[in-house]
C-alpha cells in the first residue's frame, strides 16, 4: 500500500493478534462496532480459500461525533478500518491514515479530528510494536 497507512508486523498468531489490537484501540477510546471474517466470507459465498483475514471498524464516539457534526456526509468514512490478517507465522495489522482519508471530504474543518484520530492511532500501532 502507501505511506497512508499505519503498520505493524507482530510475531504472534492470528488470534492474538486480535485480542491484542482490540484492546490497543480500546486504550485509545476506539469500540470495535464491526467484524468481518474475509477468510469465511470468501469461503462462504465464493467456495475461495483465503488466508485468515479480519476487517474491524473502530469508533471513537466523540471523534465520530465531532466529525459527523462537521461534515454529515463523512459517515461514509467511518468507521476506521483496521485489517489484521496472517503473514509468514505472524500477524499484520494495517490501519487507514484518518488525514488522508479525511483528505477525500475536502473540508479543512475536519483537520483537528483527523489529527486527533491519526495520533490516537498511531498509539496504537506503537503500543503492539513494543
Amino acid at each position: 500500500m502507501s505511506d497512508d497507512t499505519l503498520r505493524a508486523r507482530l510475531d504472534l498468531s492470528y488470534a492474538q493478534a486480535i485480542e491484542r489490537v482490540t484492546a490497543a484501540l480500546k486504550e485509545q477510546g476506539f469500540g470495535v462496532l464491526t467484524e468481518i471474517d474475509v477468510q469465511a466470507t470468501l469461503k462462504q459465498k465464493l467456495g475461495a480459500d483465503f488466508r485468515k483475514y479480519t476487517i474491524l471498524g473502530a469508533c471513537n464516539p466523540p471523534l465520530a461525533h465531532q466529525a459527523l457534526t462537521t461534515e454529515l456526509e463523512i459517515g461514509l468514512l467511518l468507521p476506521c478500518n483496521v485489517i489484521v490478517y496472517e503473514d509468514d507465522g505472524g500477524s499484520v495489522i494495517s490501519i487507514a491514515d484518518p488525514i488522508a482519508m479525511l483528505q477525500l471530504a475536502d473540508n479543512p474543518s475536519l483537520e483537528s479530528v483527523a489529527t486527533e484520530a491519526r495520533t490516537r492511532l498511531q498509539r496504537v500501532i506503537a503500543a503492539l510494536s513494543r
